[in-house]
């Protein structure tokens, strides 16, 4: 006899109350395996691919890509006993068992017109542009019928195949992606599609005359707005920046520094074998220089507990490293950094890096950080003011290397400079400290032998 199993929106911890689907990667009828991947959900802390608790067949997608739901809300429901008789099922015809769409039955669920969901179940539709299915402006469920009917997107059909990042950029830019020709051989469809479905029609008439006095890269047809809604890491990042500026009194502190040794030191190292294979980047020792600095000023190390009107001195350095991902700005964790030496920062710094840019950062991977350093050099720009991250006390931001003027031994010379800036909160933190925690840092970037009495 079939048994149904339905499979809700988990909590996937932090205090996370909902999450929006991505994709799919089953399709009704589809046989699944226990641990297998059939969903990715972003939350607002990252992207993450849910496994399959049971064995069996897919029955039905209760949420299709793009909406909104909460923890709790049923998602898809799976035929653990397929073999069995077909019995009263959430993926049932709502007309075969005596309800309508939308009203609520015996049990308490709602009828859909791919099965039932819970009658406490909420999900929000975010609206999408240029798609080419009617959009469903309100998934919420409610005893009422719905006015606008749900879309095919959950009968049984093959999902379009995309890496993330392009899911993500398709949903910014409104284009279906059910509707694209992938041009790869094995179906993918890539970055490129996407933006030539986003791009308006250009083609005009040749008697058309040429438009004079405009500058290029607008067309008529163009929108003169484009509006993308504030959601996921890009809406907790929103919140997490207002809360920490508008708590903490910022204080930045700034420094210009001579990194040639250090870029010297690093062109060495590289030849060593032990380095093969390591991407060693002035990240690495900007790393180390912190953890070694933290322990002559602990206060960098400490964060302010209100409620309990405490400073809280953390004996580890769990090292939070801001990267820019296409799905926004997050920070995953280095845990007890401060146990690592350069080698273990620099292996550490490329696995976490490579991991944010897939977009497969856990959030139990970005908490529990206790210092941060953002990284602006890599945009070519020389410093900036950084805004701590909640929960820190102090954040130190690294800028381009770039060739410039010193006075080497009373005589210009041009060497590799680099600019340092530190903001901390001044409650916990006083200026002789960010001063003296700063000044280590630019002195162990300046001579990485200092490292040897720290």
């Amino acid at each position: 006899m079939s048994k149904i199993q339905t499979f809700p929106m988990p909590d996937v911890g932090e205090g996370l109350t909902e999450a929006e689907i991505l994709t799919w990667h089953v399709a009704v009828g589809d046989t699944l395996t226990v641990n297998q991947i059939m969903v990715e959900i972003e939350t607002a802390k990252a992207a993450v691919e849910l496994p399959s608790p049971f064995a069996g067949t897919v029955k039905a997608l209760l949420v299709e890509p793009g909406v909104m739901v909460n923890v709790g809300t049923p998602i898809i429901s799976i035929d653990t006993d397929p073999g069995g008789e077909d019995a009263a099922a959430p993926a049932e015809s709502p007309e075969s068992a005596g309800a309508k769409i939308g009203e609520m039955t015996a049990d308490g669920r709602i009828a859909t017109l791919v099965g039932y969901v819970a009658a406490g179940a909420s999900t929000t539709r975010r609206a999408r542009r240029g798609a080419s299915r009617p959009p469903v402006d309100d998934l919420s469920v409610s005893a009422s019928p719905p006015t606008v009917a749900p879309t095919p997107a959950l009968l049984p059909a093959a999902a379009p195949k995309a890496a993330p990042p392009v899911r993500k950029l398709a949903r910014d830019l409104g284009v279906d992606l059910t509707g694209l020709v992938p041009a790869r051989a094995d179906g993918v469809i890539s970055r490129t599609e996407v933006e030539a479905a986003a791009r308006p029609d250009t083609t005009r008439s040749e008697a058309s005359p040429p438009e004079t006095g405009t500058r290029p890269g607008r067309t008529a047809t163009a929108a003169r707005e484009n509006r993308v809604p504030i959601k996921g890491i890009r809406k907790a990042t929103a919140q997490a920046m207002v809360a920490s500026a508008f708590t903490a009194p910022h204080v930045t502190e700034f420094l210009t520094l001579d990194v040639t040794s250090m870029m010297e030191l690093r062109d060495r190292l590289r030849r060593r074998p032990e380095f093969n294979e390591i991407k060693l980047s002035p990240l690495a020792f900007a790393a180390n220089a912190v953890c070694l600095a933290a322990r002559r000023t602990p206060e960098i190390n400490s964060v302010w507990d209100g409620n309990a009107g405490e400073i809280v001195f953390k004996n580890y350095v769990n090292l939070g490293i801001a990267a820019a991902t296409p799905r926004g700005l997050i920070v995953p964790v280095i845990n007890d950094a401060d146990q690592l030496d350069l080698r273990g920062l620099a292996v550490a710094l490329t696995a976490l890096t490579e991991k944010a840019r897939a977009g497969r950062t856990s959030p139990p991977e970005m908490t529990g950080g206790t210092f941060t350093i953002t990284n602006v050099g890599i945009f070519g720009v020389d410093t900036g003011t950084p805004i701590i991250n909640p929960g820190e006390s102090a954040i130190l931001a690294l800028g381009s290397i770039k060739d410039g003027p010193w006075v080497v031994d009373g005589q210009l010379a041009v060497r590799k400079v680099c600019q340092l800036s530190l903001s901390f909160d001044h409650r916990v933190i006083d200026g002789q400290q960010g001063s003296q925690f700063l000044a280590d840092v630019g002195a162990l970037l300046a001579d990485p032998g200092l490292s040897l009495v720290f």
